[in-house]
């Protein structure tokens, strides 16, 4: 599937694989190895952001997938993402998408939305919530139509 078929179909909180297409090389390469770890992995889908055109730039449809984030005793040093034009010439998968009952929180950053949390039912979105303050936040469960594609993502 294309990049643009990802922002087009697949909804916020849908785990995303991405490759290039070449073979895994040897452990022994490492550099080689971590070239091509760039170009091949896995994660969630965050944002997705509509086209903008300016009077000095334009930029196409992107979105951003949420690879990991890495710390320890839980608390997070670093956040893993990565944002791709609708024009990327990798190659993408839907590997999972949110179920049915699922409850994804939403937070409004400027003109878009951003997924900051999916939990597998209201109560711990709202548990989370409590733990985690964020502004301008709205919780948004999962429907079938999200799920197939029919609705807005």
């Amino acid at each position: 599937m294309s990049a643009l078929q990802v922002y087009d179909h697949a909804p916020l909180g849908s785990l995303i694989a991405y490759s290039d297409g070449a073979p895994k090389p040897p452990a022994r390469f490492s550099r080689k190895l971590r070239d091509w770890e760039s170009r091949n992995g896995v994660g969630r889908l965050v944002k997705k952001e509509p086209p903008r055109e300016r009077p000095t730039y334009s930029s196409p449809a992107c979105f951003t997938l949420h690879e990991g984030d890495f710390g320890s005793d839980g608390i997070v040093i670093v956040t893993v993402m990565r944002t791709y034009t609708v024009d990327s010439a990798l190659t993408f998968k839907v590997r999972e998408r949110p179920t049915v009952g699922m409850v994804r929180v939403i937070q409004a950053v400027g003109d878009n939305s951003e997924l900051i949390h999916l939990a597998e039912e209201m109560e711990a979105a709202e548990l989370w919530l409590a733990r985690h303050p964020h502004f301008n936040v709205r919780l948004e469960e999962v429907t079938a139509d999200v799920v197939e594609g029919r609705a807005a993502a």
